[in-house]
């Protein structure tokens, strides 16, 4: 076995693990929900081109940075940032920014491990064969059930602490025996099990409906906020700001080549991304889904309505619901990592125990979230609840504001040398332009994506009965809260409602925006929603004809509760 390059937290023991670690934490849920939407309403494949060129000429340097400062620290992020400023001669201060970064990692992972919590409950739901020829309406009430109904919060907090328990687990093992072995045979894993789905999409979906969406090119689509949806996107799908990179850098052997991996890395999560959008949508459309479904219902609404009545449906949906849980663990794992390295550097506590304590915290933390959709819904200050505000912290100003002060820090402060000296060799072109998109670029880029993202969850809290301050500034109604992301259920239109239960709260709306969600745009309508030259009856006894070929429209449907899927 080969002998790994021992750090004061561990290290990975094979050249290739980077590879796989980092290919884990990038894939992450947004790949599933929130890219392929983005693609088909931008463009198609002009839009997946934009957003390579953002990934790689702007996201990717500080990618490159902060593992490159790992690696040459051989520590977390918090002793990284202090030895490269102490160094320098630089205020000690500016080891603050590695314990941000801590923070927003802990963050993300508390609510992280709610939807992961969800992902495990569907794969037992799929196994059980509790979708087996349900309808969308029935997929929504057992969604509702398990997320929002009051009396049954045990049971999600239950989901969720085996799920943190299954995170827990691999990272007691240690940094090889446990992370190492986990990536590499995780990953792996999953890109088998979403081959397979593609497979199963071809011969029984609407694949070539889906690759015309997702890729087709589609000049007239292409706007200037396609190009901001792209940059955004870019940002928040690599778990930049978190720590993540620097602690895997510091794992990474010397000998391992460095900006080949993290290119490598780049060019594999937009694979991931295009090839899980074109499973999930080659099997929505097959049952005559639409392009409108999208976001988190996309995933746990419409896919498994898809697959209802598709051949050998218990066995896909439960295939389908492993892989996209396996995504939810290797990037906890991913977040667990940099948290329990800083934990360890600054109490000296065994790994075991720093597992434990980081582990309980974060299940812990979560539960505001989980309450937030539930017992504690109603619970608001300033018109959000406690995971509108904790979602807000760390994706809003936590992340962005990392990300900005350590482009300043390399930059900025540090000679041009010294900077160029953490990547190591590279061609002079290459060199120039990581520095100079480090220095110039990136801090207006990141500012602004983070400054955009604060301000329109700031003013989706003015749409609640409870107004905050903020909502008579001037600013604020020039902001369009409809940009924010969607679960795609109609508040008003949630089958608790029809129950009478309290609505799925908005707040579940935004559980793919963190650590790698853009805000969806803006939708056009609503699968149910009348086009424009469509005649609407007079009376209240006029009755439209069914379209041919239509039964969800034929007589007697319209007695069914009705769920809308919106885009928000």
């Amino acid at each position: 076995m080969p002998i790994p390059y021992e750090t004061p937290i561990g290290s990975w023991a094979r050249r290739s693990t980077f590879f796989w670690a980092a290919t884990g934490a990038t894939v992450g849920l947004s790949n599933l929900w929130k890219f392929p939407p983005l693609a088909g309403e931008n463009g198609g494949g002009l839009f997946v081109l934009l957003y390579l060129a953002c990934l790689l000429l702007v996201t990717l340097p500080l990618m490159l940075t902060e593992t490159a400062l790992g690696r040459h620290a051989r520590h977390g992020v918090v002793l990284a940032v202090d030895g490269l400023a102490h160094s320098n001669g630089l205020s000690r201060q500016w080891a603050w920014l590695g314990r941000f970064s801590v923070l927003a990692s802990f963050l993300v992972l508390s609510f992280t491990g709610v939807i992961g919590a969800i992902c495990l409950a569907y794969v037992f739901f799929g196994a059980l064969g509790r979708f087996v020829g349900a309808s969308e309406l029935s997929v929504a009430q057992t969604l509702g059930e398990l997320v929002e109904n009051p009396s049954n919060y045990r049971d999600l907090m239950t989901w969720q602490l085996a799920f943190l328990g299954l995170v827990m687990a691999v990272s007691l093992q240690g940094v090889v025996v446990g992370l190492e072995r986990a990536f590499r045979v995780v990953v792996p894993t999953f890109l088998l099990l979403l081959l397979a789905l593609l497979a199963y999409s071809y011969h029984f979906g609407e694949l070539h409906r889906a690759a015309d969406y997702m890729l087709g090119l589609r000049p007239e689509q292409m706007t200037w906020q396609s190009l901001q949806l792209a940059l955004a996107h870019a940002f928040y799908t690599l778990g930049l700001g978190m720590g993540v990179w620097v602690a895997f850098g510091a794992y990474m052997p010397s000998i391992a080549p460095l900006k080949r991996s993290v290119f490598a890395v780049v060019l594999m999560d937009t694979l991931i991304a295009i090839l899980a959008g074109l499973v999930i949508y080659a099997l929505v459309f097959r049952t005559g889904g639409t392009a409108s479904e999208q976001g988190f219902a996309l995933v746990f609404l419409a896919l498994p309505a898809s697959l209802a009545d598709a051949p050998a449906s218990q066995f896909v949906v439960t295939a389908a619901f492993i892989a996209i849980l396996l995504v939810a663990w290797t990037t906890s794992l991913a977040l667990f990592e940099p948290v329990v390295g800083w934990f360890q550097e600054w109490t000296g506590a065994p790994r075991g125990w720093s597992v434990i304590i980081i582990g309980s915290g974060a299940w812990l933390a979560g539960l505001g979230t989980l309450f937030s959709f539930s017992i504690w819904s109603d619970v608001t200050f300033q018109g959000g609840t406690v995971f509108r505000w904790v979602e807000l912290l760390a994706s809003g100003l936590l992340i962005p504001g990392v990300s900005v002060a350590l482009t300043v820090l390399v930059a900025w402060k540090l000679t041009s040398y010294r900077a160029l000296s953490l990547i190591g060799r590279a061609p002079r072109f290459i060199a120039s332009v990581w520095f100079w998109v480090l220095k110039l670029i990136l801090p207006l880029v990141v500012v602004y994506i983070g400054a955009h993202y604060a301000w329109t969850s700031l003013s989706s809290l003015c749409e609640g009965s409870e107004k905050a301050v903020w909502c008579e500034m001037d600013f604020i109604d020039s902001l369009d809260s409809s940009e924010l992301p969607g679960l795609g259920l109609d508040r008003n239109q949630s089958p608790s409602a029809k129950r009478g239960h309290r609505p799925l709260p908005d707040n579940l709306q935004q559980l793919e925006e963190p650590l790698e969600g853009p805000p969806l745009p803006p939708d056009h309508g609503t699968v149910d929603d009348p086009a424009p030259d469509e005649a609407t009856p007079d009376t209240p006894d006029a009755t439209p004809e069914p379209e041919a070929g239509n039964e969800s429209q034929a007589p007697g449907a319209s007695d069914q509760p009705e769920i809308r899927y919106h885009s928000v």
